[in-house]
């Protein structure tokens, strides 16, 4: 569906119909898919511009260029990338879009086991955890229930990371949108899919950032993260549904 909205070619019937649904109640969405999207590759680029040649994209979906190695190899050609998500299709499409210039892995695993992401063989042989690595948790999170320990999840991903390391996460939220209803009513469309879809507060998002010092300009909407160029208005940052931020392990 996220490869939908952002107008990709690598989508099935399903996830059109679903996506419609999505749409009709919410048209804004490919809007705040697309700023997430623009902050995706901001984020990547001051990592890589604070020194990091490591990255852990967790949540990878099918992929929709340019994804994280090929940002990261444009002004790091020696980045290496672990990609890592939970459906098999999208380990079908990773051999061919993803994995295929080196220096770059795709791990079948599932955030809500993530021992089996840190340990896994792959993940070892190209993430040396001794060195700062960019863990990026985009648009993911928010398939991630408070039953099943949200906070508990990130903290096991990062105590593994060294100080110097970054975290990269987006999340969405309903504190932007004039309609809650409607958001709650596309939320749920997310019921019959793979995974539900839980909206927090900005509140409910800033503690993910535990242990993390937040960049400027902290925990905001997606377009204003550092923005390439003019910032957004007001009314078109009612089109973003969702919160991002980078924060560095240990201080910058």
């Amino acid at each position: 569906m996220y490869d939908f909205y952002l107008g990709g070619m690598d989508n099935y019937e399903v996830d059109r119909t679903a996506a419609g649904r999505v749409l009709e109640l919410v048209p804004h969405i490919r809007t705040t898919a697309r700023g997430n999207r623009d902050f995706h590759h901001r984020a990547v680029r001051t990592a890589v511009d604070m020194g990091i040649r490591q990255f852990i994209d967790i949540g990878t979906g099918i992929p929709t260029s340019p994804n994280t190695h090929e940002v990261a190899r444009a002004a790091a050609p020696d980045a290496r990338v672990a990609y890592v998500d939970n459906d098999p299709i999208v380990a079908t499409y990773a051999g061919a879009k993803l994995t295929n210039l080196g220096n770059a892995d795709f791990v079948l695993a599932d955030l809500r086991e993530p021992k089996s992401i840190i340990e896994h063989d792959g993940m070892r042989q190209l993430i040396d955890f001794d060195k700062p690595v960019a863990l990026m948790l985009v648009a993911v999170l928010h398939f991630i229930t408070e039953d099943e320990d949200p906070a508990g999840i990130l903290k096991e991903l990062t105590d593994r990371l060294p100080d110097g390391s970054a975290l990269i996460l987006s999340h969405v939220t309903g504190d932007f949108d004039e309609d809650r209803d409607a958001i709650g009513q596309a939320a749920h469309v997310y019921d019959s899919a793979t995974a539900r879809l839980t909206l927090r507060t900005y509140d409910e998002v800033l503690p993910y950032f535990k242990g993390f010092e937040l960049l400027e300009p902290g925990l905001v909407q997606p377009p204003l993260w550092r923005p390439d160029g003019q910032a957004p208005t007001e009314k078109e940052l009612t089109q973003h549904a969702g919160y991002a931020g980078m924060g560095i392990k240990g201080g910058v």
